[in-house]
């Protein structure tokens, strides 16, 4: 893969509370100081102000094993869940004082369907012609825009909190063919950079065993280096949306953070539902019981443990930062990324809350000069 530099600071920022929290030792000191370093953070990003507008869109929803979901702590009846992926539109003025749009978690199925994990699962389900029983495509990720009076060249960055089952290339485009077909691949949104972290990155110059199942093989080969913005730990993007570093389930995982009129949104794949950071309130059989007789106020989407102590520390980073919900005050907000589906068919294991999706302010297309 092509040398990549630092992203420049006019357009990203680091966070200095989170500085050097990830390395402190022994493991229950770098957990108070993760939460530490949250709660003066949470103070300072509440002060600059907020978003312009987010609005978030349901993708696809796919089939996950119930085991992974809530750390194997729920009681299942059926062993296969659904989740929900979301798709957010963010608009925020940027350090330079222009209006920015970052599309958060433009999943593409065809490139998620390619990820070993999915790519053998489906091949059992054709073989059961059980298909139709588990994914349900809702948005393609380059139609949403247009629906908001966008252009899909009006998107300044694009980001996900890891990068499991991408396809970079159908998203950013490729110099190289993807395999099957004739032809480089074309961005789906053309002027847009790759917001990704330096770990993320790296994972795919050289995979672990353990982390395998979950990447799409060659799903970085011919994305051009400069559609990369590559960062470190913590950073601001602009005002009222940051991009916090959250080790754990990968090594490169960050969680997208946003203040909004309702106070501070948390997006996460770290868990599948609000029952993960609060086991404490869920009614899924077993969570609530097995948090407590463990001692545990997180519960993590368990389909990799790379670093389970991270992810834990993470989860506390994120629900220090979110804020309560004016519409349900004892739920913190949290919205996963990737959410278990509230279906009956999955019965028990169904959220015991869920804050649905995310609507604030109005998206509103940039200045164009008059041959755009």
């Amino acid at each position: 893969m092509t040398a990549v530099q630092p992203s420049p600071l006019d357009t990203v920022r680091p966070i200095p509370e989170f500085e050097g929290v990830h390395q402190i030792w022994p493991r229950g000191d770098r957990l108070a100081a993760v939460r530490s370093a949250a709660e003066r953070y949470r103070e300072r990003f509440l002060s600059q102000g907020q978003v312009r507008a987010i609005k978030s869109f349901d993708i696809a929803a796919a089939p996950y094993p119930a085991r992974f979901a809530f750390q194997g702590y729920s009681i299942n009846v059926n062993p296969m869940i659904s989740i929900i992926n979301r798709m957010f539109v963010i608009q925020f003025e940027g350090f330079d004082g222009k209006l920015k749009t970052l599309v958060w978690e433009p999943t593409v199925a065809a490139g998620s369907a390619e990820a070993p994990f999915y790519n053998k699962l489906q091949k059992v389900s054709r073989s059961l012609r059980a298909e139709k029983l588990f994914v349900t495509y809702y948005n393609d990720p380059d139609t949403v825009l247009p629906r908001l009076g966008l252009r899909n060249s009006d998107v300044d960055y694009i980001s996900f909190d890891h990068l499991h089952v991408q396809d970079v290339r159908m998203i950013m485009g490729s110099d190289t063919p993807i395999a099957g077909e004739t032809e480089p691949r074309k961005p789906l949104f053309p002027n847009a950079k790759l917001l990704v972290h330096r770990k993320e990155l790296g994972t795919f110059e050289s995979m672990h065993p353990m982390q395998w199942a979950w990447y799409v093989e060659h799903g970085m080969d011919g994305v051009p280096a400069d559609r990369l913005e590559v960062f470190d730990g913590d950073v601001e993007l602009g005002v009222g949306v940051s991009l916090l570093w959250t080790p754990g389930h990968t090594d490169g995982n960050h969680s997208l953070v946003v203040n909004t009129p309702d106070g501070v949104w948390v997006s996460s794949e770290n868990g599948m539902a609000a029952d993960s950071w609060q086991p404490e309130l869920s009614k899924i059989p077993g969570v609530k019981q097995q948090a407590a007789f463990y001692g545990r106020e997180v519960v993590l989407n368990g389909n990799t443990l790379e670093d389970s102590l991270d992810q834990y520390d993470s989860m506390v980073k994120e629900k220090t930062l979110a804020s309560p919900s004016p519409r349900d005050p004892k739920w913190l907000q949290i919205i996963p990324s990737s959410e278990c589906a509230p279906w009956k068919r999955q019965w028990p294991v169904v959220p015991t809350h869920s804050h649905g999706g995310l609507d604030y302010g109005t998206i509103t297309a940039p200045d164009r000069s008059p041959e755009q």
